[in-house]
């Protein structure tokens, strides 16, 4: 099987630089879309399709609980491709309403001794309408798929609901939920939007446009105590979930001589990190609301510990880069074997243990 080896595909990525590699490798996702037989051969090497891994959100059924995080996949192009490699439901974006080129280049780095990406992209998409027409293309396609909104570069701070308003609009029957992005460090001024005030702002203008259940995704350097209220706040305001953590902006982290001053960190340098944040949100609101959570996931135990303390769905970005499509396999095969060990059945009964065991 080295014809699917990541490894060895890796070796030759790794001779790029990083956004020349993910260029390449999108390349190769959308040709194997063409291609239904190696689709076919590879998807039965990666994909775990198990019961005790089905659950239900939205109407829409997700054959595991392991999914690919927003910003892999900018412009939809590889959605149909992404079952292929063992994921569960994908998230697209983030698209904004007009295209826009991103922040200058060189903006996306690998800290490769720390298993880590670090980032500086800007929401560089080709816009709400590109992004439209590749979703009307997947009308039969039986797969959960989440869209990630944000605002455009230029867009002043005091205009920003009107290009989320925007979105909201362009987006209200496609997809199968929609996450708010105001979480990313790249776009000027966007962490200022994670206030009290335009949080009530955003949800009841959502609520008067669109059905489809709206995420809230946050960042995971704000105090738990301040992140708990902003999260509330989002739920109190007709939010359908919470969805814990972007990348990071504390460069302390890691002694990398690779690191940049700018631009957020994901992978493993983000695990403990975004774990912490999002076991305190789910201590506060498991029960209360759908929490899916992100940021340095790298085994079946550390998304185990992400379930247990209150996920429904976990998302895997940077991991993916270093691991390959194995990684995702090697999640789910080692959930279900954590699930047994456990007792449980089915992994609706493992999220949020933490909490109900306390109980």
């Amino acid at each position: 099987m080295s014809f699917f080896s990541y490894q060895t595909l890796k070796k030759i990525l790794f001779n790029f630089d990083p956004e020349t590699a993910h260029t390449i490798a999108g390349l190769g996702l959308r040709t194997v879309a063409h291609c239904p037989t190696i689709m076919r051969l590879i998807k039965e090497r990666y994909f775990v399709d198990d019961t005790m891994l089905h659950q239900t959100f939205f109407g829409r059924t997700f054959k595991n609980p392991v999914g690919l995080g927003a910003g892999f996949d900018k412009n939809g192009q590889y959605i149909t491709a992404m079952p292929t490699l063992g994921f569960g439901f994908t998230e697209v974006g983030t698209v904004t309403p007009k295209p826009q080129d991103g922040n200058p280049k060189p903006r996306l780095f690998r800290l490769t001794d720390d298993d880590s990406l670090q980032n500086a992209m800007g929401f560089n998409n080709k816009g709400s309408h590109y992004m439209i027409q590749r979703l009307k293309k997947l009308y039969f396609l039986d797969y959960p798929v989440g869209i990630n909104i944000g605002k455009n570069k230029v867009t002043p701070e005091n205009e920003a609901l009107n290009d989320y308003e925007t979105l909201f609009k362009a987006f209200k029957d496609y997809g199968d939920y929609i996450v708010i992005n105001i979480s990313s460090p790249n776009t000027p001024g966007l962490r200022d939007l994670q206030n009290e005030n335009f949080i009530k702002a955003i949800f009841d203008m959502a609520k008067e446009i669109t059905s489809q259940p709206v995420f809230l995704k946050i960042a995971p350097d704000m105090e738990a105590e301040d992140a708990i209220t902003l999260c509330k706040v989002a739920v109190e305001a007709g939010a359908a979930g919470i969805i814990a953590t972007n990348t990071t902006i504390d460069y302390s982290v890691t002694d990398s001589p690779l690191k940049q001053n700018f631009g957020g960190i994901s992978g493993a340098l983000l695990t403990e990190k975004s774990y912490q944040l999002f076991k305190a949100i789910g201590k506060e609101l498991y029960g209360k609301t759908m929490l899916i959570s992100v940021g340095g996931i790298d085994s079946a135990e550390e998304a185990y510990r992400r379930i247990k303390a209150g996920a429904s769905l976990v998302q895997v970005y940077s991991m993916l880069v270093y691991r390959g499509p194995e990684l995702i396999k090697e999640i789910n095969e080692g959930l279900i074997k954590l699930l047994k060990q456990d007792g449980y059945t089915h992994i609706s009964e493992a999220i949020g243990a933490d909490w109900t065991n306390e109980k």
